[in-house]
């Protein structure tokens, strides 16, 4: 698995999620129960996962949809 994205924004992990997702592309939030530990105040970030041989594709949509970092 490789990290596609770092962010403490649910609704731009949302948006990156239905994304990948719309283009057949499988991926996984990790740290998403984190919120519980730390408050609910959203200050830890969440992780968008993908799997190493689809780490390209997912990088290339993620750009042409303006949602690189």
């Amino acid at each position: 698995m490789k990290e596609l994205l770092r962010s403490t924004d649910p609704v731009r992990i949302s948006r990156v999620l239905d994304l990948l997702d719309s283009e057949g592309i499988p991926a996984f939030e990790m740290d998403q129960h984190m919120s519980v530990l730390e408050g609910s105040i959203g200050i830890l970030p969440r992780r968008v996962m993908v799997a190493d041989r689809d780490e390209f594709m997912a990088r290339a949509i993620l750009r042409d949809a303006g949602l690189d970092d």
